[in-house]
């Protein structure tokens, strides 16, 4: 069977924006190349000794992707291009012209898999793909089993490590915590595996949600300690107040700042009096707004943390 791929040119600093905009379109099998170097940090965090001679930088990227044949195609490439064009206002989208190409490959929703390998978070944290073996780990080393599926948040990227980063520092055993837009469910699975006592994760995606649920599974959580539920907490109000009915220690956010900032003035009715909203996936750029939105919400910022062009904050409620 034939699938048309399309391959939009773009630059490295835009890279992780655009392909948080295709997943949030439901846009799937995203392939990213680039010429960026791994950092020996990089190397450690997947088992990486040698690497073959890569040419310099040049600031050129090219994020392929596919859509599904029963979607109408000119119309989807359209609403791509005008995601993309928004994005310019925040970061240099360079070319964003697209090409049409066709592949033969049947599997292309896996064949990202064949890339993906564990990787550590920290010195303490390991997050190792369900198809992947890791051998030789110490006793004082947590070990996550993760599918993402057709949802974000595989570990690797700056925001979601900037979250778990902080989880880590705040989070007390015994807590509740909510997962806003949970993707994987990473955090919050990391989250009880760490000593949480309950968690609940909300995604707008069903996809999101089915991964979520499938990755508590293998990593043995069991359904009375982890809800996972489809809705939106920001535009719904009666999903909200179902989600918050027992208000939370924590409230984890790895979305955009776009969601972040109406996000914050909701989020209250969810937490207890001093919880915690630990939130990233915000460019450098969204900084100040961000931060402009906590402080009229009446949070109290603790902490704000930097990584790769990204920012998390630590804020009280």
């Amino acid at each position: 069977m034939k699938w048309n791929k399309y391959r939009l040119a773009t630059t490295t600093e835009a890279v992780d924006l655009i392909s948080y905009t295709l997943a949030e379109m439901g846009i799937e099998g995203i392939e990213i190349e680039d010429k960026v170097p791994l950092s020996e940090e990089d190397k450690k965090r997947m088992f990486i000794d040698l690497l073959p001679d890569l040419e310099e930088d040049d600031g050129k990227a090219y994020v392929s992707f596919y859509i599904e044949p029963e979607k109408d195609h000119d119309s989807t490439l359209e609403e791509v291009l005008a995601a993309v064009r928004e994005l310019a206002d925040f970061v240099d989208i360079g070319e964003a012209t697209i090409e049409k190409s066709q592949t033969e490959d049947i599997d292309w929703m896996n064949n990202w898999k064949k890339y993906w390998k564990p990787f550590k978070v920290d010195e303490h944290i390991i997050i190792k793909p369900t198809w992947e073996t890791v051998e030789d780990v110490p006793e004082d080393t947590l070990v996550v089993e993760l599918d993402p599926g057709t949802a974000f948040g595989t570990g690797t990227h700056h925001t979601t490590r900037l979250c778990i980063t902080q989880l880590k520092k705040y989070m007390q055993s015994g807590q509740t915590i909510l997962d806003v837009g949970c993707g994987s469910g990473i955090l919050s699975i990391i989250a009880l595996l760490l000593g949480a006592k309950e968690a609940t994760a909300t995604d707008v995606d069903i996809h999101a949600v089915e991964a979520a649920m499938e990755n508590a599974c293998v990593n043995h959580i069991e359904s009375d300690v982890y809800t996972v539920l489809t809705g939106d907490v920001i535009s719904d109000a009666d999903f909200r107040h179902q989600v918050g009915e027992h208000k939370f220690d924590m409230v984890l956010a790895n979305i955009f700042a776009e969601i972040i900032i109406p996000l914050s003035g909701v989020v209250k009715e969810m937490m207890k009096p001093g919880a915690l909203f630990i939130t990233s996936g915000i460019i450098d750029e969204r900084e100040e707004d961000v931060r402009k939105a906590l402080s009229e919400n009446g949070f109290e910022i603790m902490e704000v943390t930097h990584s790769g062009g990204w920012v998390s904050f630590t804020a009280k409620a």
